[in-house]
């Protein structure tokens, strides 16, 4: 006979669930400063930059794992799991570079990050796991609106060929990303989330290196502080930030986490003015106002 949970229990699971995915969002937006601090100084391209922050998100937690002697999963479902991960990761990574090198930053992320709230909660209402509300369609509005304010307008010079294969690669980053998140609601067997993460990002990267090794090279100069950095890079916003999002994902809809997926942009914006000199305006402020309060507004009726 099947013991329901208690509901003080489950309601500790969502909590921890939401929070895991607050912590990851803040995570994923120290990646982009760190990813930039690297190719400076290494003067990899970002399709490099991708494929290294995957393989070293991945061999850091395969590592621990044989350090700790952990068994690596065996079952079908499992592997099958970790192979889509890695393929889904590679698309979006290699899609959103390709979209930045063919328009710019801001474009590239307004439509990779602003369409896959909007692109999970689709595939949820087509599934039949949550009904959309006008409230959750108001939010999505509300988050999408303050990422346009945040990130601004593309930059001028952009062809209409560029513009529309950047758009349809942008796209393509997003529904990777969505797809990724709305299978990750549905948990594996004896796949735990850090194996997992690191698994997938080991495929990941190794489906990525060839092809950033034959496009721009992957060789750089191993300084202390492009070690330092490639590790950081690995470590926060990659093998920790997903493993959290994963684990957040079984207590959390799927359009929920998408939509804290959007703390990613405003800690990225928030560190680079901080730590970078950029300069965010009224608009931008604006924004980042916007983005907070959508999802504090999306994480209190999902928790409640």
């Amino acid at each position: 006979m099947l013991v329901s949970e208690h509901p003080v229990a489950a309601a500790r699971r969502s909590a921890t669930g939401l929070w895991s995915l607050v912590l990851a969002g803040v995570l994923w937006g120290t990646g982009g400063p760190t990813g930039s601090l690297l190719a400076h100084e290494t003067g990899l391209s970002p399709s490099a930059v991708a494929a290294y922050r995957l393989a070293a998100g991945g061999t850091l937690v395969i590592a621990s794992l044989c350090l700790t002697r952990q068994p690596l999963p065996r079952g079908r479902h499992a592997w099958a799991r970790m192979v889509v991960n890695g393929l889904l990761a590679a698309v979006f990574q290699s899609c959103f570079f390709a979209a930045v090198s063919l328009t710019d930053v801001s474009l590239a992320t307004l439509l990779t990050i602003g369409a896959s709230p909007a692109l999970v909660l689709s595939a949820e209402w087509i599934a039949g796991r949550r009904r959309v509300s006008a409230s959750m369609l108001a939010t999505v509005a509300l988050a999408v609106s303050g990422l346009t304010l945040l990130v601004g307008t593309p930059a001028g010079g952009i062809t209409t060929m560029d513009a529309l294969t950047g758009a349809g690669l942008a796209l393509l980053s997003a529904t990777g990303f969505a797809t990724m998140t709305f299978i990750g609601t549905r948990p594996v067997a004896g796949l735990d989330d850090l194996t997992g993460t690191g698994v997938s990002f080991a495929i990941g990267a190794a489906v990525l290196a060839p092809a950033a090794t034959v496009t721009s090279g992957m060789d750089f100069a191993p300084t202390p502080t492009a070690v330092t950095l490639l590790l950081l890079l690995g470590t926060a916003p990659t093998a920790m930030a997903y493993a959290l999002y994963f684990r957040g994902l079984r207590t959390t809809p799927a359009s929920t986490a998408a939509l804290i997926a959007l703390l990613e942009p405003l800690v990225a914006t928030l560190l680079a003015t901080l730590f970078l000199g950029d300069r965010l305006g009224s608009t931008g402020l604006i924004g980042a106002g916007l983005i907070t309060t959508a999802i504090v507004l999306n994480t209190r009726s999902t928790h409640h």
